[in-house]
């Protein structure tokens, strides 16, 4: 079992007279930035001058162009997109780094694939909620906070381990439980996971039952709310207590039909091409594929999100919504 950390692992004192820089000011660079600020660490944000930069300065932070924030803080914390990282650091925050400075991350993807590479006298670490930055600042406001994970790739101080649940402490990790892993796990099993079953493998399997029923004759009404608006409700059920407390929770009939049925959809070539898509990441592939597409203008991304846009399932859905909106 992983070791799990919580408030009275970490020290808040080993921040005192650190400065935090976040970079990006997003959904989730606010809410660490805030969560952190309101643990009492003293926190800027270096941004481009976007709708983003004035929310920070709305929020009270001191804002400043990328750069000047990286060279004034103790602790770079990367939260732009994985495929802007690399531009932004090499030209913005890599001449700023000095002997003793932590940059650090909440995805492993730059550092992982060799986008990043920093230099040997800064630490290298990482503080990963497992949740959106909505949930982090909410769970935190109400006196709780998220789960994360923490890693230390690179430890050049000697005391990165003691940063890093420091500054999870500050977002309200260790409030809920910390896991340490690598960045290698973590960005390996992240990219796994949206491409098999959160993001990828999940939506082809709704838009294949939606299109089986729709095609064997049944209102596309009908199928909408049978493959996808359900669909929450059974995964709230997995969240809340896991896949057996699921079944106890569905009629007789759902579950013997689910139990019996479910491996006629995942079946040994699913499972193959599970392992053959963990592979890709493993060996790179993935990254290198995905770098290209970024080269490219992200042509067929465009591509795809145009062509899912017009599909029957989205325009029935954005109809059917409407019977749930309250105002």
């Amino acid at each position: 079992m992983a070791k799990v950390y919580y408030d009275d692992h970490a020290d808040l004192a080993v921040l005192e007279g650190k400065t935090v820089a976040i970079i990006g000011y997003g959904n989730q660079g606010s809410a660490q930035a805030l969560n952190m600020r309101d643990s009492g660490v003293n926190v800027i944000v270096g941004s481009i001058e976007d709708p983003s930069a004035e929310q920070a300065r709305k929020d009270g932070f001191e804002v400043m162009p990328i750069a000047e924030a990286a060279n004034k803080a103790d602790i770079v914390h990367i939260l732009i997109p994985d495929e802007y990282q690399k531009a932004v650091y090499d030209k913005e925050i890599e001449p700023g780094l000095e002997e003793g400075n932590a940059l650090m991350f909440s995805h492993g993807f730059n550092i992982r694939f060799k986008r990043i590479v920093p230099p040997g006298n800064v630490d290298v670490i990482m503080v990963a909620p497992k949740g959106p930055g909505i949930l982090v600042r909410k769970t935190y406001e109400d006196g709780f906070g998220t789960p994360c994970l923490i890693a230390v790739e690179q430890n050049a101080s000697g005391k990165a381990k003691d940063v890093v649940l420091a500054l999870a402490k500050a977002v309200g990790g260790t409030r809920a439980g910390v896991i340490e892993t690598t960045f290698t796990e973590e960005t390996e099993t992240d990219l796994f996971g949206e491409q098999v079953d959160l993001c990828g493998g999940a939506t082809e399997l709704i838009k294949a039952s939606f299109d089986t029923l729709v095609e064997a004759g049944y209102q596309p009404e009908i199928a909408y709310f049978e493959v996808l608006h359900e669909l929450k409700l059974i995964v709230d059920l997995v969240q809340e207590g896991g896949l057996e407390y699921m079944w106890t929770k569905v009629s007789n009939t759902a579950e013997y039909g689910g139990r019996t049925r479910g491996r006629r959809i995942i079946t040994v070539e699913s499972r193959k091409a599970m392992k053959d898509i963990l592979a890709e990441i493993r060996e790179d592939k993935f990254a290198e594929e995905w770098i290209r597409e970024c080269q490219n203008g992200q042509n067929n991304l465009k591509k795809m999100r145009e062509e899912d846009g017009k599909l029957q399932i989205e325009k029935v859905g954005a109809e059917l919504r409407k019977m749930f909106k309250t105002s």
